[in-house]
């Protein structure tokens, strides 16, 4: 998306053209039958002061009876004309509404997912669900019947207007001054439905933030029983929603009742100079009977219209949201002209110079202060200190979710600013510390590591992380759904199917965040032992707080404040009576 951000207003809808731009056959489609549909509405007074002044008047009975069945005939042709119009016009529009508003949905999730961590530091995840139903629900119902039936207005108010002027310039006039009364109100009203529309759609937001976090943490809030307090959290932004959408509500009332109030003052006006032109003898009947019904559609068309353009306002300020969250961008990107990655022979290389590295949230604080080193290809180095110390910071980097403020982080000798973010991260496998389970079965959470491997690559990677025999025992095998967030798993059944993942990537650096936090102390010693197979031919970096899973490693670097205080094995650094001898010493005496 490279057109520029919209103004406040209903032009902010014009942040839609992209969207609306591939399908312009479609739409010239939908507008022709529109005029149509409008032209037949149009004709319909012409033939029905024909009926009057013609069928109605001749004097002949059997003239009569003749002319009246031509002229029957003629308005019926009218109606279809305008059925088989209307109907192709409501097909596509709501077929433009429904896939517009699809591919909307489809760009603003897409270019989401591509953010970086530090867009998610300060965007809510409730915020953005909400932008994802609420709003384009909203630009939906533009799009597929609102826009049109404001164009649709459009043009027969136009015709009506051109009709009245060709047929009673007089009447026109003065139905046209009092519409202009109409018109100038209307737009100072709208702008403040447009704004309150906005903080309407905001506060919504906010009640489906809160919503998602909760219903994320329900264990939790349940077991510190703090439901009432949750649900009178949740109650307390669903009444600030309510107070907002009920000031819109009030403004676009009041602008309604205006609106049909002058103009139906112009409808009054225009007949009861028609009747005097009758009475007078300067008009026919049917005259005046096509006179009044086009003064109605156009009154009709201002008051749609007026209606119309209060869901335009609402939907400009979704648009207006949506298109804020398409011109969101990641500093983390890959770069014009990336570097290859050299083959990675038994592992891959790690090297960090001279890192100095805060998060955008604490610019103040640093996580790495000055911090080098260098894990050779085949090397496991486990990363260990006090919590804070900046450990899982280092992971951070390696995949290069955010980029140093000074120094450089490069692997296999090439900086991960002149990698592409794909080829980098291919080349790294992890296990976090929170195994994340996706609503989908055994199967395919593991082949998430790897999706085109076959079934038998899955089970071979599931035994290796001793995961086979449970996932066996659940009722469908492999194919067991496994609940919103593995709901239905122990804590150690979820990671060991984080790490069964990571062995079917197969990445040649393995990432371990407290890998193993969450297994009992059997699971660990199958675990260790799988673990211990997948570390050959690959460089592994080990983030542990229980020392006893980092004794084999072949270095173990300690960390405090952002800094190495030590390096060494772990008989070396026992012997030296440092920070990590008094982790030691507090785990093993425990």
């Amino acid at each position: 998306m490279t057109t520029a951000i919209p103004s406040k207003s209903v032009g902010a809808l014009s942040g839609l053209l992209p969207f609306l731009r591939p399908y312009r056959l479609r739409i010239a489609l939908a507008v022709l039958f529109l005029v149509l549909a409008a032209v037949s509405t149009l004709v319909f007074p012409v033939a029905l002061k024909s009926l009057i002044d013609q069928g109605l008047v001749a004097s002949d009975p059997g003239q009569r009876v003749m002319a009246l069945r031509e002229h029957f005939f003629a308005l019926f042709a009218v109606g279809g004309a305008l059925g088989v119009f209307s109907a192709a016009r409501f097909y596509l529009v709501s077929w433009l509404g429904e896939r517009v508003t699809a591919d909307l949905r489809n760009a603003v999730y897409a270019h989401v997912v591509h953010q970086s961590p530090e867009f998610f530091e300060v965007t809510q995840t409730g915020e953005v669900l909400s932008r994802l139903t609420t709003d384009t629900t909203l630009v939906q119902t533009v799009i597929g019947s609102s826009l049109s039936v404001g164009l649709r207005n459009t043009v027969m108010g136009l015709g009506a207007m051109l009709m009245l002027i060709v047929t009673n310039p007089y009447v026109m006039t003065q139905v046209f001054g009092i519409l202009i009364l109409v018109v100038l109100p209307s737009i100072y009203f709208g702008r403040r439905v447009r704004k309150l529309s906005r903080a309407s759609q905001d506060r919504v937001a906010d009640t489906s933030a809160i919503a998602a976090e909760v219903l994320n943490a329900i264990s939790v809030v349940q077991s510190y029983t703090q439901e009432r307090r949750e649900a009178a959290r949740f109650d307390a932004s669903t009444e600030s929603a309510f107070a907002t959408a009920i000031r819109r509500t009030r403004m676009r009332s009041f602008l309604v009742a205006f609106i049909i109030t002058t103009t139906f003052g112009a409808l009054l006006w225009g007949l009861y100079q028609g009747t005097q032109a009758v009475i007078a003898g300067q008009i026919s009947a049917g005259h005046l009977g096509q006179t009044v019904i086009y003064v109605i559609i156009l009154v009709a068309s201002v008051a749609v219209l007026a209606e119309v353009y209060g869901e335009l306002l609402r939907a400009a300020g979704a648009t207006e949201r949506l298109i804020e969250l398409l011109f969101a961008r990641s500093h983390i990107v890959t770069p014009g002209s990336p570097l290859a990655l050299p083959a990675a022979q038994g592992g891959s290389s790690v090297r960090l110079e001279g890192v100095s590295f805060c998060y955008p949230s604490r610019p103040l604080r640093k996580a790495l202060d000055e911090f080098s080193l260098e894990v050779r290809p085949g090397e496991t180095v486990a990363i260990v200190g006090p919590s804070g110390a900046g450990k899982s910071t280092l992971f951070q980097l390696l995949l290069r979710f955010y980029d140093v403020q000074l120094g450089r982080v490069l692997i296999d000798g090439v900086p991960v600013r002149d990698v592409a973010l794909a080829d980098l991260r291919l080349r790294v496998g992890i296990v976090p510390q929170d195994a994340v389970i996706f609503s989908a079965d055994a199967m395919e959470n593991i082949r998430y590591g790897r999706p085109e491997a076959s079934d038998g690559e899955v089970i071979a990677a599931a035994k290796n992380a001793y995961a086979h025999e449970f996932l066996l025992a659940l009722p469908e095998g492999y194919n067991t759904f496994l609940g919103e967030r593995g709901v239905r798993l122990s804590g150690g059944q979820r990671q060991r199917i984080a790490i069964a993942r990571a062995m079917l990537k197969n990445a040649p650096l393995l990432l371990l965040d407290e890998a193993t936090s969450a297994l009992d102390a059997e699971s660990e010693r199958m675990v260790q032992a799988a673990l211990a197979s997948a570390m050959k031919n690959r460089s592994t970096l080990v983030i542990a707080h229980r020392l006893a899973t980092v004794q084999r490693a072949d270095r173990i670097v300690v960390m405090e404040h952002g800094r190495i205080v030590d390096t060494g094995t772990h008989a070396e650094l026992i012997a030296r009576a440092g920070l990590y001898a008094r982790l030691a010493a507090m785990q093993f005496d425990a």
